[in-house]
């Protein structure tokens, strides 16, 4: 279970790091995405975006 844990904290790291080009796509404005802001600094948790992009690489992964 920790394996899982690390990795969607690492999943969260680099979509969030991704997120300014991925936003252009439409993906990180989902319904369970949260976004709020915090001493002037706009933060971001992709958490339905994550999900879906995990799911997806999962298919890929299964049809290869």
């Amino acid at each position: 279970m920790i394996r899982w844990v690390i990795v969607i904290f690492v999943a969260l790291i680099v979509f969030s790091a991704l997120l300014p080009w991925l936003e252009k796509l439409g993906i990180g404005r989902l319904p369970g995405d949260v976004r709020f802001k915090l001493f002037g600094r706009v933060f971001s948790l992709p958490f339905a975006s994550t999900i879906l992009i995990s799911l997806i690489v999962l298919l890929i992964g299964r049809f290869l």
